[in-house]
C-alpha cells in the first residue's frame, strides 16, 4: 500500500462499495478497508433485500430524496448488469377503518416524496390482487422490489476494482489524526499494523460509523452533535410449506404510530421463498441469535392480513442490527451525510445512521458522496 493515497473509505458494505464504485477513476489512489473478511458481513447482508419507493420518509429528507432516486439507479443497474432483481409490487394493508384512515397519510406523504405509481385499492380490489389477504384497503407501491444485495454488491466491488481501487480486509481502523494534507489513518491487520495519509476519509462503516467519527482528529462529540447510534434488532421466521407460495407480492401492515419501522411484513426472495419480519427491538450488543422467543409476537403481528398463516408454520431464521440515530420512543432521524469541514475536519466525511432504506439509496447515496469529495479534492 501506498503511503498518500487520495481517497480512503471505510467500510465496504453495499454504501461503502457503491461509494467507491462512484469515486474510483484511474488518476485517483483509493482503499476500501473492511474489518471482517468478505465484504457486507453486517447490514448490507442482513435484512429484507427490499428496493423501497419512498413512501415513509419525511418530506425533503434525504431518506425520502436518495430513495426515490435510488429506486431508479438500481432498476436500470439492475437491467445494464444482469444483476437479479425482482419488480414484484408490494401492498400497505390495512384490516380496520382506523388503519384505512392513516393510509390516506401514508399515500400523500408517498405522492410527496415522489413514489411512483402509488394507487389506493378497496377491499375488493385487494382481493382480485391477492385472493389470501384479508383487509379493508390498500395501496399498491408497483415500484417496490426485491434485490440479490450479494450479486449487487460484487458488481460494486468489481467496478472499484476495474478502477484501481484497492479492497483490503480482515484490516481494522484503529486510529484517526489530522495530518499535513488529510489523514493519518492507523490499521491493524493480519501482518500488525501501518499507517498511512489519506486526502479524503469517508466514514462507511455502519455499526461502527459513530465510534471511527469519536476516532476523527480533533474528535467529535458524538452524543452533542447527535451521532451516537442505537442497535435495533431485528428478527425474521420462515413460513414453512406451501403457504409460502400464497401471494405473489410483498405484503406490509399499516405502520402503528410511534413505531421505530415500518411493521412486520411479508419478505418474498427471489427463489419464491416467503419470510416475516423484521420485529423491532432496541438491544446493547451485537447479538444475531434468533429463537421461539418472540414466534408469538411474529404470528399475532400478521394473522389479521394472513389468515391462513398458522403458528406451527413459523420457523426462527436470521436477524440483522439497525444503525439507529433515534433512540426508543424518538422521533425519527435523517441519514447523517456531511463533510466535517465546519468543524475543523475538511475531507472528512461521515456516513452515520445509514439503515433502510440504505440498500435501495445505496447509488443515489454514491453519487451524493461523490459531488462531496470533487469538491474536496478540487480545493485541497
Amino acid at each position: 500500500m501506498q503511503d498518500l493515497v487520495d481517497i480512503t473509505i471505510i467500510g465496504a458494505g453495499v454504501v461503502g462499495l457503491a461509494v467507491a464504485a462512484k469515486v474510483a477513476a484511474k488518476n485517483r489512489q483509493v482503499y476500501v478497508l473492511e474489518r471482517h473478511a468478505t465484504a457486507g458481513q453486517e447490514i448490507s447482508s442482513r435484512h429484507s433485500g427490499i428496493i423501497h419507493a419512498g413512501i415513509y420518509y419525511p418530506e425533503n429528507s434525504l431518506k425520502a430524496k436518495l430513495c426515490v432516486a435510488g429506486n431508479r439507479l438500481l432498476y436500470e443497474l439492475c437491467q445494464q448488469s444482469s444483476i437479479g432483481c425482482k419488480k414484484t409490487g408490494k401492498l400497505i394493508v390495512a384490516t380496520s377503518k382506523e388503519e384505512a384512515e392513516e393510509l390516506e397519510a401514508l399515500m400523500e406523504k408517498g405522492n410527496k416524496n415522489g413514489a411512483n405509481g402509488l394507487k389506493m385499492l378497496s377491499a375488493k380490489m385487494l382481493k382480485q390482487l391477492e385472493p389470501n389477504i384479508e383487509g379493508v384497503a390498500a395501496i399498491l407501491s408497483p415500484e417496490t422490489g426485491i434485490i440479490d444485495s450479494h450479486a449487487l454488491m460484487k458488481h460494486f466491488a468489481t467496478r472499484a476494482g476495474s478502477e484501481q481501487a484497492q479492497i483490503a480486509y480482515m484490516t481494522e481502523v484503529v486510529g484517526i489524526e489530522r495530518a499535513d494534507g488529510g489523514y493519518r489513518v492507523e490499521v491493524k491487520d493480519g501482518e500488525g499494523g501501518f499507517s498511512f495519509i489519506t486526502r479524503v476519509l469517508i466514514n462507511c462503516a455502519g455499526l461502527s460509523s459513530d465510534k471511527m467519527a469519536e476516532l476523527a482528529g480533533i474528535g467529535i462529540d458524538i452524543d452533542d452533535v447527535g451521532y451516537r447510534l442505537h442497535y435495533c434488532k431485528g428478527e425474521y421466521f420462515s413460513v414453512s410449506g406451501d403457504k409460502g407460495k400464497m401471494v405473489s407480492r410483498l405484503i406490509f401492515p399499516v405502520p402503528p404510530p410511534g413505531l421505530t419501522g415500518v411493521g412486520i411484513h411479508v419478505v418474498i426472495d427471489l427463489d419464491g421463498r416467503m419470510r416475516l419480519g423484521p420485529s423491532i427491538r432496541y438491544v446493547d450488543e451485537i447479538d444475531y441469535s434468533v429463537t421461539d422467543e418472540h414466534k408469538q409476537l411474529f404470528y399475532d403481528s400478521v394473522k389479521g392480513f394472513l389468515p391462513f398463516i398458522d403458528y406451527d408454520d413459523l420457523q426462527p431464521e436470521m436477524s440483522g442490527i439497525r444503525p439507529k440515530l433515534q433512540g426508543p420512543g424518538e422521533d425519527i432521524r435523517d441519514f447523517v451525510i456531511r463533510d466535517e469541514g465546519d468543524r475543523g475536519l475538511p475531507g472528512f466525511m461521515n456516513l452515520i445512521g445509514i439503515e433502510s432504506p440504505g440498500l435501495t439509496a445505496a447509488p443515489a447515496i454514491a453519487e451524493y458522496v461523490a459531488g462531496m469529495v470533487d469538491e474536496a479534492l478540487s480545493g485541497s
